[in-house]
């Protein structure tokens, strides 16, 4: 990846009373896959709108390689878009679908037929070029979607939750296939989505929305193993969260009381002594052990085990009443028995305290 191909600063929009996207910066790099991820509501898609000029933003500057965009309309901001819907032309087969953004540029029709076959070439569908959209499956029908928003070869491609009228085995086919023809092509990508494993999955960096805001901006590894607020903890993978108070904190580590027990977790920035704190903790990063000691992580009783195939999920009901979540690879021993006694441990550097 080489330089910045899209760089927002200062965006603003809003709807009456409501913010929608507040104050918002970023940038996006050549051939980076960047997604924006977050519930409904959070801004991701009205900043998606706003850089493909199909909403005016009320504050903030966009540029595109290098030039502002703020007076140039849609169609002439060489990106291309692809869309939940797949917005394909009935009437045309998919060799006329694909072709026609190179029509409306003016391309000589044999320019056209050799970018059309590459691009069908490159989504997997080289021989479905006669047929007509209502001739093929959704997947499918993605796949034209695709090759027409890319056979002009855009500055930048924009994706608005394109998998999600599609099954779940075939939207985590069409995830590997959108990711191989990126890197084919090196086309820098914005891809919005509400599907947490789809953004593990397929993006260089995510940018994690919350009331139109970034609430942190990173690679799948940073986001899942050093989220910066309990909010990015809680949205991104299974976590559970121990409610306490801060007892002590030295050299970043702090000692926080719970009600289940005493524990401890790296300290967040802004945490302080005596102040409220949840402390987050991966399932996978709790070890459970048969073996009862005292001070030994906390302690309580096997509620459930729910078989997931891949892993076992253990449910344990903690001496507060709560309950904990551990994860066991499904080769590991099993701990079958309900009401079990279990201790439940952690290395300190995988579970974060952060400000209540």
């Amino acid at each position: 990846m080489g330089g910045v191909v899209l760089e927002l600063s200062g965006i603003r929009k809003h709807y009456g009373a409501v913010v929608a996207v507040d104050e918002l910066d970023l940038q996006l790099r050549t051939g980076e896959f960047l997604t924006f991820l977050g519930p409904s509501g959070s801004g991701k898609t009205t900043t998606l709108m706003m850089v493909a000029g199909l909403q005016q933003p009320d504050a903030g500057s966009i540029m595109l390689n290098g030039a502002s965009v703020a007076q140039t309309p849609p169609y002439r901001r060489d990106i291309g878009m692809v869309f939940q819907n797949y917005a394909l032309f009935p009437h045309m087969t998919v060799r006329r679908n694909v072709a026609f953004p190179l029509e409306m540029r003016g391309k000589n029709h044999q320019e056209i037929g050799r970018l059309v076959d590459e691009a069908l070439r490159l989504v997997g569908l080289p021989e479905h070029g006669d047929r007509l959209p209502k001739q093929l499956s959704g997947g499918q029908q993605q796949r034209v979607a695709l090759a027409r928003a890319m056979v002009y070869q855009p500055a930048l491609l924009l994706m608005d939750e394109p998998l999600g009228a599609l099954d779940r085995k075939l939207r985590e086919q069409l995830q590997l296939e959108i990711k191989r023809v990126h890197r084919q092509r090196g086309i820098s990508v914005l891809y919005v989505t509400h599907d947490q494993e789809e953004a593990l999955t397929m993006s260089d960096r995510i940018a994690v929305f919350n009331h139109g805001r970034i609430e942190q901006i990173g690679t799948p590894t940073e986001l899942y193993d050093a989220p910066a607020t309990r909010f990015v903890a809680g949205f991104i993978g299974d976590t559970n969260f121990l409610s306490g108070r801060v007892r002590d904190i030295s050299d970043g580590v702090c000692e926080i009381e719970t009600a289940a027990g005493r524990v401890q977790a790296m300290a967040s920035p802004g945490l302080i002594t005596g102040a409220l704190a949840s402390v987050a903790i991966r399932p996978e990063r709790i070890v459970l052990s048969s073996v009862h000691v005292d001070g030994a992580g906390l302690h309580g009783n096997i509620s459930d085990v729910i078989y997931l195939g891949n892993a076992r999920k253990y449910v344990v009901r903690l001496s507060d009443g709560s309950d904990c979540f551990a994860l066991r690879q499904a080769n590991a021993p099993a701990l079958e028995t309900i009401d079990e006694k279990i201790c439940l441990s952690w290395e300190i550097q995988h579970a974060i305290a952060f400000p209540t």
